[in-house]
């Protein structure tokens, strides 16, 4: 007998009938022997109707203790639903709202933070014969305010109640059957990985992937929770995602999945002295706009000067530009330009710490492609370019064969 928290995104419990199938996917786990935790977020769609209705009423500034007072029901919804759900199919069930649980956050609304969570009543049901089913996203803070925490953070809660009460395994199941190569949208072929490591998983969410937030990859991997990725509608293992063991797997994949982001913008700047300084100059304004900035190239020519260029959301591209040209004349006259018309493609592997020429092997497939490489980042386990955006889906393909990950699932 193992103990399971499983997690059922918005698709998922997108209708009754939906939240029926859930109920029935619940009680075969149950009739296995095993112990459940169902953790679910709003029902597809809700949230984003919430959050319409709260732009109506106040369409400038959002009050962020009363958004996350709004955007709690929609899970609540859920729990009560799929609690009836259960019981009509003769389980003991009983629905749990994050408050009720004592889901302790901070008191940032919108991106509350985990702080505790309180298992009594969570052990007491299971303990009992009865399964709990929790409102995933949400919390409250010391005050007793309830909390949100951002999208995506049923995945997160689902995380942390599963190293809470120290289950065998955190299964989020949601609209796709696991973890891919790459987008089967780009390429077809690509195919579904049956494992995973955490430092793989985090990089490929960074880098574009949607599959997982990247919070709870990083929850999980803090607390050592095995976490599978599995289809609601479709049986099968999915993706198990879990901490390398190199002696355990001798054929070890060099490159597990090309990743790519599609919403970035690149800003460069020319002509800046090369001075101690220059750089907190130009990105620390920029962190002070709470906008995050990726990758950093700086050159220095024979000149003195220096070139500085960097990536960052498309969203913050033009506030960006704006900002610098404000300041050009503080800079030195800098001269600044930019390209919203990017993006950023990686290969990501664990492999790669033990294998030589995985970067060459990457420029090459791509200069065959006839792709130019405007950037170029790299880590212990993954490479990443920036090149043009209308030639992404060539440059993923390309790489995808290059590498032969509709072959073998990653062994390079």
């Amino acid at each position: 007998m193992a103990l399971y928290v499983m997690k059922f995104g918005g698709t998922s419990v997108g209708t009754v009938e939906r939240i029926r199938k859930v109920a029935e996917k619940v009680d075969g786990m149950l009739n296995e022997g095993h112990q459940v935790v169902v953790v679910v977020s709003a029902m597809s769609g809700e949230t984003n109707r919430l959050v319409d209705m709260a732009r109506e009423i106040m369409p400038a500034v959002v009050d962020t203790r009363e958004l996350d007072v709004l955007l709690s029901t929609g899970e609540q919804v859920t729990i009560a639903l799929l609690s009836m759900a259960l019981k009509s199919l003769g389980r003991e069930a009983r629905s749990w709202t994050g408050g009720q649980i004592r889901v302790l956050t901070d008191s940032a609304h919108s991106k509350a933070r985990i702080v505790s969570i309180d298992t009594e009543r969570l052990r007491a049901d299971i303990d009992a014969g009865c399964t709990p089913v929790v409102a995933g996203f949400q919390g409250v803070d010391d005050a007793g305010n309830i909390t949100t925490l951002g999208r995506g953070g049923s995945d997160t809660s689902a995380v942390a109640f599963a190293a809470a009460l120290g289950a065998d395994e955190c299964q989020i199941y949601t609209d796709v059957d696991g973890v891919y190569t790459t987008d089967p949208r780009v390429e077809a072929r690509a195919q579904r990985l049956d494992q995973i490591t955490f430092e793989e998983m985090l990089e490929m969410a960074s880098l574009g992937s949607k599959v997982l937030q990247i919070r709870a990859v990083e929850f999980a991997g803090n607390y050592n929770v095995p976490l599978r990725v599995l289809s609601s509608f479709e049986p099968g293992p999915g993706t198990l995602i879990t901490y390398d063991n190199e002696e355990d797997d001798m054929e070890q994949a060099v490159v597990s999945g090309i990743a790519f982001a599609r919403d970035e913008a690149q800003v460069t700047i020319t002509g800046v002295p090369d001075r101690p300084g220059i750089a907190y100059s130009i990105l620390g304004p920029i962190s002070d706009l709470n906008i995050v900035v990726d990758m950093i190239i700086q050159n220095v020519g024979a000149d003195g000067s220096t070139d500085f260029t960097f990536t960052v959301n498309r969203d913050d591209y033009q506030r960006v530009i704006t900002h610098l040209q404000s300041t050009s004349d503080e800079l030195g006259g800098a001269a600044v330009s930019g390209d919203d018309r990017v993006a950023k493609l990686s290969v990501v592997g664990v492999g790669m710490r033990s294998h030589a020429g995985i970067a060459s092997r990457m420029f090459r497939a791509l200069s065959e492609a006839g792709i130019n490489l405007r950037l170029i980042s790299t880590s212990e386990i993954k490479v990443s370019v920036v090149i043009e955006e209308k030639y992404l889906e060539l440059g993923v393909r390309s790489l995808h064969e290059e590498f032969g990950l509709h072959e073998s699932k990653g062994v390079a």
